[in-house]
């Protein structure tokens, strides 16, 4: 085809497209004649993305703390992103599914092999220091790490490990959300009052959460794969891929704050307590919240010895050897 005819070519589809806009061609060819060309710090909005790292004090390592904060959310996103999808997926397509939480798995593996910026990229006495200038602020805030928890499981897989044989999906998501079990990784240490931070998280939050909990009351990603024909759910790369995601999400990644917990908070003669006053010994290793996305892929024993092997292989490496 000439480039002549090619070019008219594309004009009369982009007339077929905007013809029920109500607005001629020629205004859209007009708009492309006068927009300037783009470059790439405009279209990723770099100088924006750069000058949101506003440190509360003037130790250089808040910096790098605020760097990965804001990283980790990033990447939160993009697991979110993958999760709509499947949530919104009507396919029962295998295939689709795989790749989706091979997608989750990469964006979780890049997160937990890049936590040693946080365990090792930082001096622990201008972390001692500065974090008090965070107060009451904490990463147990992050509303985007309880999106992903929602949209991956039955709301009362998430209820404390305590409590969970006490509800089931007919109770009402408003009592599920109200025994999850982050919350109780958020009271005072010395009260058992609920602290600040959850009080602030609470109010601007929950809302929110009960009713992303209530959309995917039935579609959550652990839904999607139950509601699956019995020999799409026997498939091996699916059921490897959603183990690895439980694994990831709470086990792996857990962990990774429970080492960097350890390493700034953990070792002096009384335990220092989280910005947020979270009680984080309790609240953080996975053998003690047993949170499984997928519980029907495991065995009664590997649900009860969830997560141990890996706290004792991080904390008690002798009894492992043993």
């Amino acid at each position: 085809m000439k480039d002549k005819d090619l070019i008219d070519s594309q004009i009369s589809k982009l007339e077929e497209k905007y013809k029920d806009s109500g607005q001629d061609v020629n205004s859209y060819l007009d708009g492309l004649l006068h927009q300037r060309y783009l470059t790439y710090w405009d279209y990723i909005n770099l100088d924006t993305l750069l000058s949101l790292q506003v440190p509360r004090t003037y130790f250089p390592d808040e910096e790098i703390f605020i760097m990965y904060h804001q990283i980790t959310e990033l990447f939160f996103k993009l697991i979110l992103h993958e999760q709509k999808q499947l949530v919104d997926d009507k396919s029962q397509n295998v295939d689709f599914f795989i790749e989706k939480a091979r997608r989750i798995n990469s964006y979780y593996e890049t997160l937990i092999s890049s936590f040693s910026i946080m365990i090792k990229g930082m001096e622990r006495e201008q972390f001692l220091q500065f974090r008090m200038a965070l107060l009451p602020s904490s990463g147990f805030q992050s509303v985007q790490y309880r999106m992903i928890e929602i949209y991956s499981t039955p709301l009362e897989n998430l209820v404390h490990h305590t409590e969970r044989e006490q509800f089931s999906s007919e109770d009402p998501i408003e009592e599920l959300y109200e025994h999850i079990y982050w919350k109780k990784g958020a009271t005072d240490v010395d009260t058992g009052e609920k602290t600040l931070t959850l009080k602030q998280f609470e109010y601007r939050y929950t809302p929110r959460l009960v009713r992303i909990a209530k959309q995917v009351q039935d579609g959550s990603i652990c839904h999607k794969y139950l509601q699956l024909p019995a020999k799409k759910r026997d498939n091996k790369a699916l059921i490897k891929a959603l183990k690895t995601l439980d694994m990831n999400a709470n086990i792996n990644w857990p962990l990774m704050h429970m080492g960097s917990a350890h390493r700034y908070l953990g070792r002096e003669a009384e335990e220092i307590e989280a910005t947020g006053g979270t009680n984080w010994k309790d609240y953080l290793p996975p053998s003690f919240q047993k949170v499984v996305f997928f519980p029907n892929l495991y065995t009664k024993e590997e649900l009860n010895n969830w997560g141990k092997q890996w706290v004792d292989h991080i904390f008690n490496p002798d009894k492992i050897k043993k």
